[in-house]
């Protein structure tokens, strides 16, 4: 069982930290809110077909299910990476990790602010490293970091990410956590096409093997297989050890981003890196701390 729990970790490890570098392959040539979506169409039609043939029967889906996954999908899926994919038009992979990566710490002000959660000593520590590491990954000039206007893009959806994750608590949505997941990525990847139809992206589409290639990771690889290791990880490991992605998976994408993109890591990316990895890792092993909800699988994926 700890050989099993280690290769999922692992994969979990590896899977969501690469994503990032395949988002950056993905735009160079596609638009991003219609690669988004292309992707979590995909993604979301294999799911939802393989728990309609899991449960061999009617799924018994009202509007209110819908509805619950419109919201769930256009919180983490529409805005979230949806602006993750824009922003990386210009923000390196390895940055846009770190910056996605300071999720567990939005995840404990809104429970602070919203839940009553008491922060405590250690979390207030983390909380302070988080946002000086923030702070030093833009630069105006983004010679040095990320430009403030990118910067600020996924930071929005790193915190609309939490938020939609702990709004999905009170969301009527289905107990089965992979046909929710199938259901917000369907929906999310649906208001994803919108979005690109309304901003005139469905114009500029040309596909190449390329952005088939890391689109195609990221549908069965990304989404797929790392949402199988995530949820059985919930079930099999204590929360403490599967919320150490949170951490692990920048330091993934920066190595990722330097070695095959050909992304420049300076000193100062290097402290940042580890003032947001310490504040994380802080925020997430607070005594109260709740760094993945155990209802989604969703809530954690990149």
């Amino acid at each position: 069982m700890r050989m099993r729990v280690w290769v999922a970790l692992g994969t979990i490890y590896v899977v969501w930290g690469s994503t990032f570098l395949a988002i950056a392959v993905v735009v160079r040539d596609l638009p991003p809110f219609f690669a988004m979506s292309f992707r979590h169409l995909i993604a979301g039609s294999l799911l939802f077909a393989w728990v309609w043939f899991r449960r061999k029967g009617p799924l018994e889906l009202g509007w209110r299910q819908w509805g619950a996954a419109a919201i769930f999908g256009g919180c983490l899926f529409l805005v979230s990476h949806g602006a993750l994919a824009w922003a990386q038009q210009e923000v390196p992979s390895g940055i846009a990790a770190l910056l996605v990566g300071t999720i567990p710490i939005w995840f404990a002000v809104l429970a602070w602010l919203f839940f009553g959660e008491r922060l405590g000593g250690r979390a207030l520590v983390g909380l302070v490293l988080g946002f000086a590491g923030l702070a030093l990954l833009v630069d105006p000039t983004g010679e040095r970091g990320a430009k403030p206007l990118g910067a600020l893009v996924i930071v929005i959806g790193a915190f609309t990410w939490a938020a939609g994750s702990l709004w999905s608590r009170s969301l009527p949505l289905p107990k089965d956590t992979l046909l929710a997941a199938a259901m917000g990525m369907l929906c999310g990847g649906s208001l994803l096409f919108l979005t690109a139809g309304v901003t005139g992206e469905l114009d500029d589409v040309h596909f190449t093997r390329d952005a088939l290639a890391a689109t195609l990771y990221m549908v069965v690889v990304g989404s797929l297989v790392g949402f199988i290791a995530y949820v059985w990880l919930l079930k099999n490991a204590p929360a403490s050890t599967v919320s150490t992605y949170a951490y692990v998976n920048p330091i993934v994408a920066l190595f990722l981003g330097w070695t095959f993109n050909e992304e420049v890591i300076t000193g100062r990316t290097l402290v940042a890196a580890a003032a947001i990895v310490v504040g994380v890792a802080l925020m997430v092993s607070r005594p109260t701390a709740e760094p993945a909800p155990r209802r989604e699988p969703a809530l954690a994926e990149k």
